[in-house]
């Protein structure tokens, strides 16, 4: 065997990650979409954004857009042909698990309200007080750091992520909020970024998932090799700090036993708000989804999409 294959299972060996926003991308939308498993999938594959997933009225968009530098695409408007009100990208380097904070809380908001409501949470204004939207950052330690006149920033305690508060800016698509992690480059710095009227509580929502201390699983060779310095590695099934974190049972736990751990926390993160019967149906519909993965029945998560890095090239018919 020639050293190169020798060293091929150690590459594709999975390792749990953390912190979270450090970990990239694992090649799939998986995680983002698993809240919306629900809603209609649209394939598009002979478009720039190759994959769509949209609330059933289709006033909630969310694009996957496998070959571009700004991976997501969420906008949310006030009917299914209205320009979008608000509109949240994700680049290719964040996780999607970050993503999946904000998904889930577009999944609860839209179960809470009423048909073509057009005073549904997912389209409220976003608070005066710009401390609502990172409030789960400060929770968990992030302070505060010099900036321009009308900017706000905030760092982690690592240094190795922030958010970007631009009060200066009143244009529907201006970018006004940004978080980011990881040092500067195409290949190493994840960026989620807000317009001016997303409401705060779903920027809070994808703070949350961003400040979560859980550790998400990844292959050797998913983690940048500029990264794997800053970031903890310990493989499945080993005995850590960080497992420790994760409910297990009495086996170590299997990959899909941590994906359904990291969608399961952000549901929890968004849905602290009561529970009404239609945030019952969706939660019911995703124990479904659940239960049809453990039995082995087809899943409504478009895991066989072609789901490409950004540096694939196209796949032409």
């Amino acid at each position: 065997m020639s050293a190169r294959n020798a060293y091929e299972p150690y590459l594709y060996q999975e390792v749990l990650v953390s912190p979270l926003y450090l970990a990239g991308s694992d090649g799939t939308g998986d995680a983002g979409f698993a809240p919306v498993a629900h809603w209609p999938h649209h394939h598009l594959d002979d478009g720039p954004c190759q994959h769509l997933v949209t609330s059933p009225d289709q006033r909630i968009r969310i694009g996957w857009f496998g070959d571009d530098f700004e991976l997501w695409k969420i906008t949310a408007a006030e009917d299914a042909v209205s320009a979008p009100r608000w509109m949240a990208t994700f680049n290719h380097v964040t996780p999607a698990e970050i993503v999946a904070g904000l998904t889930t809380a577009l999944a609860h908001d839209y179960a809470e309200a009423d048909s073509y409501d057009a005073n549904a949470r997912f389209l409220t204004n976003p608070s005066r007080l710009w401390p609502e939207a990172i409030r789960p950052l400060t929770d968990a330690g992030w302070t505060r750091d010099a900036a321009e006149r009308g900017t706000v920033e905030f760092s982690s305690p690592d240094g190795q992520a922030g958010v970007l508060i631009d009060n200066r800016r009143s244009s529907w698509d201006a970018r006004t909020v940004e978080l980011w992690a990881g040092p500067p480059g195409w290949a190493t710095r994840a960026e989620a970024v807000f317009t001016t009227r997303t409401p705060s509580h779903l920027i809070a929502a994808t703070a949350a998932a961003m400040a979560d201390s859980a550790p998400v699983i990844r292959e050797r060779h998913q983690v940048h090799r500029e990264m794997e310095h800053l970031v903890t590695l310990t493989p499945v099934g080993s005995a850590s700090p960080q497992t420790s974190q994760i409910p297990q049972p009495s086996r170590s736990p299997t990959p899909l036993d941590v994906r359904r751990t990291a969608v399961t926390q952000a549901v929890h993160r968004a849905t602290r708000a009561p529970r009404t019967a239609a945030a019952l149906r969706v939660m019911a519909a995703r124990s479904r989804t659940a239960s049809s993965t453990r039995t082995g029945a087809p899943s409504p998560v478009p895991t066989a999409m072609p789901l490409l890095s950004p540096s694939a090239p196209r796949r032409s018919r």
